[in-house]
């Protein structure tokens, strides 16, 4: 699998606790460490989007613009405006 180079900005305290993992034998290394915790964000992602696919279609379909809106009120989402 072909990789690419990037620069990624991570805050102080977690790049010390990967050089830790990866110093004491739990990490392969830093580069290793953040490929292996953005393949299982990709997983996750998925699968989150499979399990509401799927509840959505058990319940009736995608969500109303109502139910929308009462979701994003009562979860804190972003304020919808009128058209």
């Amino acid at each position: 699998m072909a990789t690419r180079k990037v620069t990624v900005t991570l805050e102080e305290t977690q790049l010390d606790q990967i050089r830790s993992l990866v110093q004491a034998g739990n990490a392969p290394s830093v580069s290793g460490f953040v490929q292996h915790a953005v393949s299982v964000a990709l997983d996750d992602v998925a699968g989150w989007g499979a399990m509401l696919a799927e509840a959505l279609a058990q319940t009736g379909g995608p969500l109303s613009e109502d139910e929308r809106a009462w979701a994003d009120d009562v979860l804190g989402g972003p304020a919808q405006s009128a058209a």
